[in-house]
């Protein structure tokens, strides 16, 4: 997968670094946590929202999550079910699977 760096949309300073073409207008973390900073009112979801900056840092699905609730006051349940799994991978993260390359059997002499 190409991985490449541009500036961020909104300041065009900071460097962001592009994963996907998905990713049409990136935005580094200072702009985000601009709108992050707002408090959050319901106790379970302050809960749930309180965990390290880093990985606010390294996930931007993190943060869009977190500023669609402060948004709109409310998360679907599959937001909340992947939020929880994506913290969850990013604290223990699992070591990548390698590909073994399957040598081809040398073949018998008759």
């Amino acid at each position: 997968m190409v991985q490449y760096k541009q500036k961020c949309t909104r300041c065009r300073k900071n460097y962001v670094l592009v994963k996907s073409w998905k990713d049409r207008y990136p935005v580094c973390y200072d702009c985000d946590k601009k709108e992050m900073d707002t408090e959050i009112t319901d106790p379970k979801m302050k809960r749930m929202f309180n965990i390290p900056e880093e990985l606010y840092k390294k996930s931007k699905f993190l943060r869009s999550i977190k500023i669609n609730h402060i948004r709109y006051g409310e998360l679907t349940p599959n937001q909340i079910k992947t939020f929880k799994k994506t913290v969850k991978d990013l604290k223990n993260p699992q070591p990548e699977e390698k590909e073994e390359k399957k040598k081809p059997k040398p073949k018998k002499k008759k």
